[in-house]
């Protein structure tokens, strides 16, 4: 199995294209501030979760680079919030899909870290 494989991986990658796309569609000064701080976090998030893949025999590795995730995903939230809330993204319906894809993406993250975490918990069965 790859990291490609990953549902978590997939909709990342897909929303970080998205986030791009869109960043270079802001006013000029933005385009260079928060813009670029904007694409840099959505990558970010798929960047630890391949990262983490790679650790995936070491657990709490594994768990830490999925938080990692978690917070530039949070990162990515605020930073689509405040170009809405600025007037620097006037597109309601980017900005409605923006949204709803990150905050799906931060639950998909919080399920599949508990789920990592479950396996970490487990013990092996003994005879």
């Amino acid at each position: 199995m790859s990291y490609k494989e990953l549902k978590i991986y997939q909709l990342a990658r897909e929303n970080s294209v998205a986030i791009h796309k869109m960043s270079l569609s802001l006013p000029k000064f933005e385009l260079y501030e928060t813009g670029s701080q904007i694409r840099r976090s959505s990558k970010s998030v798929r960047s630890n979760i391949v990262e983490g893949y790679g650790r995936r025999k070491y657990i709490n590795e594994y768990i830490r680079f999925l938080t990692f995730s978690i917070a530039s995903n949070d990162e990515t939230l605020d930073h689509i919030e405040t170009l809405y809330e600025t007037g620097s993204l006037t597109d309601e319906s980017t900005y409605t899909d923006l949204i709803d894809r990150t905050n799906i993406l931060g639950k998909m993250l919080n399920n599949f870290i508990a789920a990592v975490s479950k396996t970490r918990n487990q013990k092996p069965a003994t005879k």
